[in-house]
Formats: structure tokens, sequence, C-alpha cells
């Protein structure tokens, strides 16, 4: 797994919790195609309320319809690895956003620790 530290660059996928890429949901899809390509990794965050190009809003709460809330996918990796993935995107994301940020990575680790052993669940202690 990749150790990254320094600058990087956070794209952020905005596309609705319905939609889909060959009848999976497109966000899933997108993870996996991150994870295919080696990038250090992929988070999806979902929206309780939103717009986008359309105008509507669509919310979480309990009086409202709506189910097709606003999902975010986010990727944070080296700015040419995550600008080699951009052509992927262009292939899957049909309606959507796609935004890029320089940001600043603190701290990536694998799950091993310095001495090569990890806890019971797998998870470094700080």
């Amino acid at each position: 797994m990749t150790r990254l530290t320094g600058r990087a660059l956070r794209l952020t996928v905005f596309v609705g919790e319905n939609d889909t890429w060959h009848h999976k949901p497109l966000y899933s899809e997108i993870v996996h195609r991150a994870h295919a390509a080696g990038l250090a990794g992929a988070s999806v965050f979902r929206g309780v309320e939103g717009f986008g190009a359309s105008s509507l809003i669509h919310t979480s709460r309990l009086l409202s319809l709506s189910e097709d809330l606003p999902v975010a996918v986010v990727i944070v990796d080296t700015e040419p690895r995550v600008r080699a993935f951009l052509p992927q995107l262009d292939e899957l994301v049909t309606e959507g956003l796609v935004t890029l940020d320089d940001c600043e990575v603190i701290r990536y680790t694998d799950r091993t620790d310095i001495s090569g052993e990890t806890d019971v669940k797998g998870k470094r202690s700080l």
C-alpha cells in the first residue's frame, strides 16, 4: 500500500445515489476502478441534503420522498496518479461534478506498524 505524505491532489466526484454503471451503483464502480488503478484510497460519503444542475433539492428528511441523495467519492493521491485516473471518470460520469483540490497529507500508512505487527482488528494504535 502507498505511504503518502506531503503535497497531494484530492479528487471529489459528486453524483446521485441512484446513478448507475451497468446496473451497479456508480459510486461503487468509481471506488473499484480507483482500487484497480492502485490509488492510495477512496471513500464514499452520502449527503443528507443537496441539489445540483437540475436544481431539485434532494433530502433525507422523513417527510420527503427523495431517495436520490447526493454522494461524494473522495480520492487522494499524488497529482500524476490522480490525473492519470481522470480519463476513467470521463467514461463513467455523464452527469455530476468532478473537482480537484491541492491538499497536504499529514500521514497515510498501511496497517502494518514499523515492527511489522498489527493489532487484533488490523489497525495500528496511535
